[in-house]
C-alpha cells in the first residue's frame, strides 16, 4: 500500500476545510499532540473567560452574578448546546457533576422505570468506572439488582426479560470499536430493556442521534473532545419521553422543583433539571463552554470526515513503516467500525509512549499492552499522522524505548 508523502499530506492540511479552528487552540510549536481522547487541547479563548468569571463576575458581582451573569442557568444553557452535537433537543441533556455520577443517576434513574427487572447488563473490558458505577448500586440494592458483563459480541444475545438496563460504550475506550447505536438500542427495545449510552469517547468525535437512535438515556465527559479543561463537568442526557417518570437516587437540592423555596421533602422538577444534584460549578462551566462553543463552529460531517482519513493515514503509515516492530492493530481497520482513536498491542507499549513523549509525541497507554492514539480533526493535520510514526519507528528501530526512566510506571498513564 502507498503511503501519501508529506508533501500530499501537506497539500491535503492546505485544503482542510477545518484548519481554520487549529489557530484557536493554545498548541506549542513541533508538539504532535494525539491525546485529545483523553484530555483535549486549551482553547485559547477559556483563559480570558476564566479569568473574567474570577475577576469580574465573581471578583465584582460576588453573589448576584448567580443571576446577574446567569450562572444558575449554565448547566442548561450548556447542555442545549452540546444537545445539538448529539442529535437531541433542547431541555434532554444537562451539564452537572462527573460522568461516574451521572452514570449512577441515569442507571439508578432507568432502574425506576423497569421495577419488576434485577439485571444491569454490559460488556467485558468496558470503561472501569461504568462497571463499578452498576457494582456499587447491586451492592447497595441489597441483592435486588445484579450485575452482569459478558463477551462483547454476547450482549445481544443476553438481552432478556430480567434485564432491566442495557449500559455500553459507543466507541470503546481502548480498541476504539464504535457501535451502531441505533441497531443495538432496537434490539433492546424488543425486549423491553432500556439502554444507557457512555458517549465520553463520542461527543464532538463521531455524529451521534440520540433522538434518531431511540436512546433512553447517555452520558460523556467534558474534558476530551469537547474540550472543557481537565476535570471538567460531564453532561447527563434522558430522553423527553422518560423526564416525567424517571427519578434519579442522587436527589440534590438543584434538581429540585423549587431550589431556593427551601422545603424538607424532595420534589423532583418537571424536565431535565431533576437530574442536577448540588451547586454548579461555575469556574469548569465556563470553561467548557469554551470549549463547546468551538466545536458548535465546526460541522460534524467534515469532523468525522477528517477523523476518518487521519485513521486511515496513521494505520497505512504504520503497517507501512513499523511492519515487523510487535504492532498490533487494535482497533477496528475500517473506518465505519471505528471511532476517533486508533489503538495498537504492543509488548512494550508503555516504554514506547514515554520514550515518544519525550521527542514531541504525546499519545497514551492503557493496561496492559495498549498504545493509543487519539484523533482531534479540530487541530490535528495529515503531516501529523506522518510524523507521529516516524517517530515511533525511529523509537523501535533505535531501541530508544529500552531505558531505566521510560519503564518506571507514573501515576496517570
Amino acid at each position: 500500500m502507498t503511503v501519501p508523502t508529506r508533501d500530499a499530506a501537506a497539500a491535503l492540511d492546505a485544503a482542510d476545510p477545518l484548519r481554520r479552528l487549529r489557530d484557536a487552540f493554545a498548541l506549542r510549536e513541533g508538539l504532535m499532540y494525539l491525546d485529545g481522547n483523553s484530555l483535549g487541547a486549551l482553547p485559547r479563548a477559556t483563559a480570558a473567560r476564566i479569568a473574567d468569571t474570577v475577576t469580574r463576575e465573581w471578583g465584582e458581582g460576588l453573589i448576584t452574578s448567580w443571576v446577574d451573569a446567569d450562572w444558575v442557568g449554565a448547566p442548561r444553557r450548556i447542555g442545549d448546546k452540546i444537545a445539538r452535537l448529539l442529535g437531541a433537543t433542547p431541555g434532554e441533556v444537562i451539564v452537572a457533576d462527573s460522568t461516574s455520577v451521572n452514570l449512577f443517576k441515569a442507571l439508578t434513574a432507568a432502574l425506576s422505570l423497569r421495577p419488576g427487572r434485577s439485571v444491569i447488563l454490559s460488556e467485558r473490558g468496558n470503561f472501569p468506572t461504568d462497571l463499578y458505577m452498576m457494582q456499587g448500586i447491586a451492592a447497595f440494592s441489597g441483592g435486588r439488582i445484579r450485575v452482569e458483563a459478558v463477551d462483547a459480541d454476547a450482549v445481544l444475545d443476553r438481552l432478556g426479560d430480567d434485564v432491566a438496563v442495557l449500559l455500553l460504550t459507543q466507541v470503546h475506550y481502548k480498541s476504539g470499536r464504535m457501535r451502531d447505536m441505533a441497531a443495538v438500542t432496537r434490539r433492546a427495545h424488543e425486549r423491553g430493556v432500556l439502554t444507557v449510552w457512555d458517549l465520553s469517547h463520542s461527543a464532538g468525535a463521531v455524529p451521534v442521534d440520540l433522538n434518531g437512535a431511540g436512546a433512553d438515556f447517555a452520558v460523556g465527559c467534558g474534558y476530551k473532545f469537547l474540550n472543557g479543561g481537565p476535570g471538567a463537568p460531564a453532561f447527563v442526557y434522558v430522553a423527553a419521553r422518560h423526564q416525567g417518570a424517571a427519578v434519579p437516587v442522587l436527589s440534590g437540592w438543584f434538581g429540585h422543583a423549587a431550589p431556593f423555596a427551601f422545603e424538607d421533602d424532595y420534589r423532583p422538577a418537571a424536565g431535565i433539571e431533576r437530574f442536577l444534584c448540588g451547586t454548579p460549578p461555575v469556574l469548569g462551566l465556563a470553561a467548557l463552554e469554551c470549549g463547546v462553543d468551538l466545536m458548535a463552529q465546526a460541522d460534524m460531517g467534515e469532523v468525522r470526515a477528517k477523523s476518518v482519513a487521519l485513521g486511515d493515514l496513521f494505520v497505512q503509515a504504520m503497517d507501512a513503516r513499523c511492519a515487523g516492530m510487535g504492532f498490533t492493530l487494535v482497533s477496528p481497520r475500517d473506518a465505519r467500525s471505528r471511532g476517533s482513536h486508533v489503538s495498537y498491542a504492543h509488548a512494550h507499549g508503555y516504554e514506547i509512549i514515554q520514550a515518544a513523549k519525550a521527542r514531541g509525541l504525546i499519545g497514551d497507554f492503557r493496561a496492559p499492552d495498549i498504545l493509543r492514539f487519539g484523533l482531534t480533526p479540530l487541530y490535528l493535520r495529515h503531516v501529523d499522522m506522518l510524523d507521529a510514526v516516524e517517530v515511533i519507528r525511529d523509537i523501535c528501530v533505535t531501541r530508544a524505548w529500552d531505558r531505566p526512566e521510560y519503564r518506571e510506571r507514573a501515576a496517570v498513564t
